[in-house]
């Protein structure tokens, strides 16, 4: 289960030296649009420290790579450090995609390296509309949304209404493919707006999101229960999952029908706790 994946800027070792105290199921190293162009070197070449450093509290680790002439390096480097997959940027098609993991193939095999998972983001509205050719390139194993870019694209301003619409085609095309699906219908850009990050997690989860990224640790704990099922639903479906031993076919509870998908879906709900279990006994599985 990742329903936190924060975001840290892989120049600072102030940020990088507590992100494992945060509690997210993931941390971005960023090298792209939090690192100033001067410190983006000193960035990749710290990578190595870095990944250490964040996973030091159970966290998959993530490299949000730069797009165009440094994503290559970025990407070799990401790998070398020993990160678990890259965020990558700007995705425009399947075929960028396709590219980069094939440069990748010969020098994971020198090295001995796992291969790289791809969570590619979405971040014009052309891409969105590739989205389901994206979502079927190789190593992806999730899909997400760069919410300010995309309306950027579309000349149009970053609000819930206008984001919706977008990210649930996104979301769709990555169910389609059995992918994570990482993201809240709103911009996160106003990371000190709790109540509406919590609010938009909900909503989110209720869409079948498995988590989301965030800029600030203050929204770590937000995105983690809100993605997290809770007593009420770990019962219920404790209850469902009691009574489908009978054999009986469909059957009620609480007034209501239940049959194979809803049996299904309280499987689903105590895998989900199963996962986070695994996690706070140190049970990491690479994707």
């Amino acid at each position: 289960m990742m329903r936190s994946l924060l975001y840290v800027p892989a120049h600072s070792e102030r940020f990088v030296a507590k992100a494992h105290e945060r509690g997210a199921d993931a941390i971005i190293l960023d090298l792209e649009d939090s690192v100033p162009p001067d410190a983006k070197e000193t960035a990749r070449e710290g990578l190595g420290d870095a990944v250490a450093a964040v996973r030091r509290g159970g966290a998959k680790v993530f490299v949000r790579i730069n797009s165009g002439a440094l994503q290559l390096d970025d990407a070799l480097a990401a790998s070398q450090a020993g990160a678990d997959g890259l965020y990558i940027p700007k995705t425009q098609s399947a075929s960028g995609l396709a590219e980069l993991a094939r440069q990748l193939d010969g020098v994971e095999v020198r090295t001995g390296k796992a291969p790289l998972g791809f969570v590619p983001l979405l971040e014009d509205i052309g891409a969105v509309l590739d989205a389901r050719t994206i979502a079927a390139a190789p190593r992806v194993i999730g899909l997400s949304v760069g919410g300010e870019d995309l309306a950027l694209s579309m000349g149009a301003q970053p609000t819930p209404d206008v984001l919706k619409t977008p990210k649930l085609l996104v979301h769709y095309a990555a169910k389609a493919h059995g992918l994570l699906s990482f993201g809240v219908l709103r911009s996160v850009a106003n990371y000190s707006d709790l109540d509406g990050i919590a609010a938009a997690a909900r909503e989110a989860n209720e869409h079948g999101f498995d988590g989301a990224t965030c800029v600030h640790p203050s929204a770590v704990a937000l995105l983690n229960a809100a993605f997290t099922p809770s007593a009420e639903q770990l019962a219920w479906a404790k209850r469902v999952l009691a009574a489908a031993t009978s054999g009986q076919g469909a059957f009620q509870i609480d007034g209501r029908m239940v049959d194979a998908p809803v049996i299904a879906r309280a499987r689903a709900i105590l895998a989900k706790t199963d996962t986070s279990a695994n996690k706070e006994t140190g049970d990491e599985r690479r994707f």
